[in-house]
């Protein structure tokens, strides 16, 4: 499972909820489109194209990839 949003301090953000989620084409996937592994937050970020479209994108490649997938379009309220 994925939560895929925009969040105001680390970009769009593609978090994985276990490693079990973390294949090595899903794991390719995200690398290619961009995106770096954040140990702190354990997901991977990109700070580029936060867009509606992009979370999409994103989500229904994930989907296609066999993820159950949580998206939304505004930012998550940070802490």
């Amino acid at each position: 499972m994925f939560l895929v949003v925009p969040n105001p301090d680390h970009g769009l953000v593609a978090a994985p909820e276990s490693s079990r989620d973390l294949t090595p084409s899903t794991t390719e996937y995200l690398t290619c489109q961009g995106f770096a592994w954040n140990d702190d937050i354990e997901a991977y970020t990109r700070r580029t194209d936060q867009s509606p479209a992009a979370v999409h994108r994103v989500a229904r490649v994930l989907r296609e990839m066999g993820h159950y997938v949580f998206c939304a379009h505004r930012p998550l309220p940070t802490r």
